[in-house]
C-alpha cells in the first residue's frame, strides 16, 4: 500500500485521533498476555498507539507499515523508543526474525491485495506454536453500501473539517473508494483507497493453505460466534512450522 492517502501529516495525526484504545486494543493486548508473548510483530501498524501500548517490559515489539508519514508520527510518540519500527510490509521483515504473535489491527488486512503471499511470509517469521490474529470486516454486512456520501462536518485540532466518501467500483470483494477531506482553509484532499473483503472460508482457506492449524473465527471481540449479522470477523490461528 503506497503512502496515499496517509501522506498527508493533518490526516495521520487526525487518524491517530479517531483510532483510540476500544475493544480491540483490549482483545490484542489481552491476547499477548494469553498466550505469552514476549517477541511480537504488529503488521500494519499505523501511528503505532497499539504497538506501543505493547512494548511492556521484557518484550520485543515490532511495528510494520508501509507508509512512512504514518511510522514519522509514531517514532515521535512518547514510547516510541521501545519499539523497533520498519518501513514497509511483509517482506520488509528480515529473514531471521521470529515472533510468538503477529497481529494485525485497524482492519490494516482488508488492504493486503494477495493474503496468501502475506500469511506464507508470516508464517516464516513465526516460531512453531506462535499466533496469528487479526480482524477484517464481514462482507456478508456490505458495510460500503452504508458509508456516507453526505457532506459531515466536525471540529478537529486543525479547525473545522467537511468530509464524504464516494464508493467507486465493487467487484468480487474488492471495494474501492474516494474520500473527501476539505480543510477549513478550502484545501481539499481527496484519497482513493481499496479494501478485499473476504468472505469466512476463503480466509480459512487461505490460512490452511499457508501453514496454520487451529483455525478460529469469531464474530466479536469477545469470541462472539460468528453469523450473517456479525460486523467482524476475528481470526486466530496457530503457525505450525518455519517456512
Amino acid at each position: 500500500m503506497p503512502d496515499d492517502p496517509y501522506g498527508d501529516e493533518q490526516l495521520v495525526e487526525l487518524y491517530d485521533a479517531d483510532n483510540e484504545p476500544r475493544d480491540d486494543h483490549a482483545y490484542y493486548r489481552s491476547l499477548a498476555d494469553q498466550v505469552g508473548a514476549t517477541t511480537i510483530i504488529d503488521l500494519g501498524c499505523g501511528t503505532g498507539l497499539l504497538t506501543r501500548a505493547l512494548a511492556t517490559p521484557g518484550r520485543q515489539v515490532v511495528g510494520v507499515d508501509p507508509s512512512p508519514t504514518m511510522l514519522g508520527f509514531a517514532r515521535r510518540q512518547p514510547g516510541a523508543d521501545a519499539v523497533t519500527w520498519i518501513d514497509g510490509d511483509a517482506t520488509a521483515l528480515p529473514g531471521d526474525a521470529t515472533a510468538d504473535l503477529v497481529i494485525s489491527s485497524g482492519n490494516a488486512i482488508m488492504h493486503v491485495e494477495d493474503l496468501r503471499a502475506t500469511l506464507n511470509r508470516l508464517t516464516a517469521v513465526l516460531r512453531p506454536g506462535g499466533m496469528i490474529s487479526f480482524e477484517t470486516r464481514n462482507p456478508a454486512r456490505r458495510a460500503w453500501e452504508h458509508w456516507t456520501t453526505g457532506v459531515t462536518e466536525r471540529e478537529t485540532a486543525f479547525g473545522p473539517l467537511r468530509e464524504w466518501m464516494e464508493v467507486t467500483s465493487v467487484d468480487q470483494g474488492r471495494v474501492t473508494f474516494d474520500a473527501y477531506n476539505v480543510f477549513e482553509d478550502g484545501r481539499q484532499e481527496v484519497y482513493t483507497s481499496v479494501l478485499y473483503f473476504r468472505e469466512a472460508e476463503e480466509l480459512a482457506a487461505d490460512l490452511a493453505a499457508t501453514g496454520f492449524e487451529e483455525i478460529a473465527l469469531s464474530g466479536g471481540w469477545h469470541g462472539e460466534p460468528l453469523t450473517a449479522e456479525s460486523r467482524l470477523i476475528v481470526v486466530r490461528a496457530v503457525g505450525t512450522a518455519r517456512r
